[in-house]
């Protein structure tokens, strides 16, 4: 049994090691610019989806960040300018919890971009929101990197992957295309 232990406890920091290169070299990728950088909205008030009678120019009406999502969009942007990533631009869903998540992480209201809106419940926007996103993941960005603040739906209809709140998931434009790169947790 002690042996199984301390093999477990070897594995687990092997593993952890492993994340830790993985995670440096996605900030060292970012350091560099021209990513694209997906960043689902950070913690909101319990629930799933938006509320009956939801309308997009009422945040009242909306499913909005917590008191500790505030804090999460918080320590990511600290994260951002401590290891001195560059922005190149800034879009956001037009849903409130992706505003507010790109003006305290970043420091400024986003342009918002309708292509990053919810697809959470709606389906029949998929295709078409995935259309109009694939170009824009696909383009360098010059000067730094482009962040789009969206939703965790939004993010698994172009890439595959579900993030946490407040990941960043780290795309390398192809020109005609883009690849993952890899997934950042908030630090």
């Amino acid at each position: 049994m002690k042996r199984i232990l301390h093999t477990l406890l070897v594995l687990a920091t092997l593993a952890g090691t492993a994340q830790a290169r993985a995670d440096e070299a996605l900030w060292n990728l970012l350091r560099g610019g021209g990513q694209v950088v997906l960043v689902r909205h950070a913690l909101t008030d319990p629930g799933v989806g938006d509320p009956p009678g939801m309308t997009l120019d009422d945040c009242a009406s909306q499913r909005n960040l917590s008191a500790e999502g505030r804090r999460e969009a918080q320590r990511l942007g600290e994260a951002l300018r401590a290891r001195g990533v560059p922005m190149a631009g800034l879009q956001s869903s037009p849903w409130c919890r992706c505003v507010e998540t790109a003006r305290l992480a970043f420091g400024r209201v986003p342009e918002t971009n309708p292509a990053l809106g919810n697809l959470f419940g709606r389906p029949e926007l998929q295709a078409q929101q995935v259309a109009q996103l694939r170009p824009l993941a696909s383009r360098v960005p010059a000067g730094g990197n482009l962040f789009l603040v969206t939703h965790g739906s939004t993010t698994m209809a172009l890439t595959g992957v579900s993030p946490a709140t407040a990941e960043m998931v780290v795309l390398s434009p192809q020109g005609e295309r883009f690849v993952v790169a890899g997934r950042l947790p908030l630090p």
